[in-house]
Order: structure tokens, then sequence, then C-alpha cells
């Protein structure tokens, strides 16, 4: 039961990037394919590095159901956009909950190779924010994770409640899975609703000329 929801919890992942990499290519008003392509390295950016660093084949190469899953993503988004002009909470309500469904898949994959809890987290971060900073590279923005808004974060936040809760507790793992992805999507909603920010190192004098 463990992996069929662990499926579900890939492909939800995988949908709401596609989404989220859609509605942000669209927002620069590039063409379908482009809209495709973008959708797909937001998808499969950050888990495509994360099996490249544990040493595995990568997820997607093998898997025709992701690469599907995307392509029919990205036609609905196409479509959703001729219907919904203004899209910007969409894209940050996808986004959002895609980094919290990738956290979650990147830190089970580090667990099943039985890695230290801290690198798991890490592998979890990684599937999280990678695909999003490869797509706010090739839109030629400053990906969020570089920005003041808490992103990566949240991961790190959600993540370390995940493995305490799944080590420590007695509760369903399916339970714990789905609270900690909520939890990261409700951080990430918090922190850009009341503008908290990570403490910065440099003066009013720095920002100001960077």
């Amino acid at each position: 039961m463990h992996e069929n929801f662990n499926l579900i919890i890939e492909i939800l992942g995988t949908i709401a990037f596609a989404m989220s990499g859609s509605f942000a290519a669209m927002q620069k008003r590039l063409d379908p394919f482009g809209v495709l392509i973008i959708a797909f390295v937001t998808s499969v950016g950050g888990g495509t590095v994360r099996d490249l660093l544990l040493g595995v084949p990568v997820f997607w190469m093998h898997d025709m159901v992701i690469c599907s899953v995307i392509f029919i993503t990205c036609i609905l988004s196409m479509i959703f956009k001729s219907i919904e002009g203004k899209f910007k909470v969409t894209l940050f309500l996808f986004d959002s909950f895609g980094l919290g469904l990738f956290t979650i898949v990147g830190i089970q994959k580090g667990l099943n190779a039985d890695l230290h809890p801290l690198i798991c987290l890490t592998l979890g971060t990684i599937t999280g924010c990678f695909g999003g900073i490869i797509r706010d590279i090739l839109l030629n923005r400053i990906p969020l994770i570089f920005r003041k808004e808490i992103y990566a974060t949240a991961c790190i936040l959600g993540g370390s409640v995940f493995l305490i809760l799944a080590k420590f507790t007695n509760l369903s793992y399916t339970f714990v899975q789905i609270s900690t992805i909520l939890l990261i999507v409700v951080i990430r909603t918090l922190a850009v609703k009341y503008q908290w920010q990570i403490p910065k190192f440099y003066g009013a004098d720095q920002n100001s000329e960077m």
C-alpha cells in the first residue's frame, strides 16, 4: 500500500510542477512547444539531479507514465489559461504543492537507499527545489530559492518534521506523509502572506548596490 501511495504522491507532484512550469512559461508568452519544455524541466529537474546523485537510473527515462502525465497536464494548462486570464495565485498554489510533494518523494528515495537522515533531507530539498531553479533560469528570472521568499527553508522544516514523526511516533505513515506535505504548503503560504524572510548578512548600502 505504501508503494501505491508513494506513486500517487509522485504523480500529483508531477502534475503540480507541470502546471507551475506551464503557467510560468505562459506568463512569459512562450509558444506551446516552449511551454511544454518548461513544464517538463520543472517536473523532472529536481528528480533528475537526485537520481544522478544516487547513481540510479533517472526515473522519467524508464517511465512513460510520468512523461504522459506531463504532456497531458501541459495541454490542460494551456486550455485552462484560455479560460482563466489571471493565474498568479494558481501558479503559486501549484508550485507550493509541488514543493511539498516532491520534498517527501526525495526524502523517501534517500531512506530507501539507507542514507543518513541529513542526506535524505538534502535529497528532499533538491528534489523539491531544483526543478523550479531550472525553470526560473530558463525564463530569465532570479530563482525563487535565491530571493527573499522562504522556499528551501519550507522543505527543510517540513522534511525534518517528516523524519521525526516517521521515526519517533506510531502515527500512520500515510498520515505523516500527508500532514508534512500540507505543512510545507502552509509554511510557504504564510511566509509569502506575512513576508517572512531569512535574516540577511549585509547592510542597506550593500543591498542598494546589488
